[in-house]
């Protein structure tokens, strides 16, 4: 047995013969804290973070729940977007990422599992803090896909500082075009395209609702993002278009390395929720392939959290 199928036999894939499912203690899954210390520049890579995140890789597997989907994904190459678009996949839909252009390694690795599946996926590099490359994107997405009717923003730019003294103008206006500004425009832009039965799934934060000091700036686009959802969902909700939120609490990914975490804090990630670990981020993509299948279409507006039993939603 090659070591992905072992792995797969571990985390209970179940067989045609429907046979049942290993449990899991999901204390010991995954990696404890402490961590070493580890920096990267902005924005990051997850092929380079140790311990590597899974994001459902080997894990994750399909049931045709996504079949004939179109899918767009902001910050698809790392963290919750790269688990949503492998489960996606593996769901039956083709997905286009959008990501920087620095993290061009991790999202060829997104694409190579997309395309491993038998389904399209297509590379969007681009910043989204300018409007004209959010029209760009979806014109792109739209185009590739022929059709869009799921739509993930999930991109989001995470600093940490011990003081509001700390952020200047140009910091605080790059994460707001980042978290705020940019799904305005994104879901703008791709609205005209989605027919009733499409959906939107927002990544939002358990800073929405239990900030944190030193993410002054980031805990307000999440709570923002967390409102938008919410009325939204009442605008859309007469065009047959839902729209539902995922609230992540600690979850190991880039945006931990890359200046999303003080050194002291990474050492200890996640070790203060009850299950005594960050979350990964294949651990919540069963959600985000719920919010976006037809059989939980009485779902909109709603906010699911995932923080290891620490949250509120």
């Amino acid at each position: 047995m090659c070591p992905d199928d072992a792995q797969r036999s571990r985390r209970g894939a179940g067989t045609a013969e429907g046979a049942h499912a290993a449990l899991e203690d999901p204390t010991t899954k995954y990696p404890r804290p402490p961590f070493r210390e580890q920096h990267q520049p902005w924005p990051g890579l997850a092929s380079k973070m140790q311990p590597r995140p899974d994001h459902g890789e080997t894990s994750y597997r399909g049931s045709g729940r996504l079949k004939g989907r179109k899918a767009l994904i902001t910050g698809g190459d790392s963290g919750m977007g790269r688990a949503a678009a492998i489960a996606f996949a593996r769901e039956g839909a083709d997905v286009a990422i959008n990501y920087l252009a620095a993290e061009q390694a991790d999202a060829d690795e997104v694409i190579a599992l997309i395309r491993a599946e038998g389904r399209k996926g297509v590379a969007i590099p681009g910043d989204i803090r300018e409007e004209s490359f959010c029209e760009e994107l979806v014109a792109h997405a739209v185009k590739s896909l022929d059709g869009l009717d799921i739509l993930v923003s999930n991109a989001g730019r995470q600093q940490a500082h011990r003081s509001i003294l700390e952020i200047s103008t140009a910091q605080f206006d790059w994460t707001m075009k980042t978290n705020i500004y940019a799904p305005f425009w994104i879901i703008k832009a791709a609205l005209p395209s989605m027919p009733p039965g499409s959906c939107i799934i927002a990544t939002t934060s358990e800073q929405a609702y239990d900030p944190t000091p030193d993410l002054y700036d980031y805990a307000q686009t999440k709570a923002a993002t967390m409102n938008f959802v919410k009325s939204l969902a009442k605008q859309l909700a007469s065009k047959g278009i839902r729209v539902n939120g995922v609230a992540p609490g600690p979850v190991w990914t880039p945006l931990q390395v890359s200046g999303g975490a003080a050194p002291e804090k990474q050492k200890h990630f996640g070790g203060q929720t009850p299950f005594g670990r960050p979350g990964m981020p294949g651990e919540l993509a069963g959600i985000y392939v719920q919010l976006a299948d037809a059989q939980g279409s009485f779902a909109t507006g709603q906010i699911y959290g995932s923080s290891g039993g620490s949250g509120q939603p």
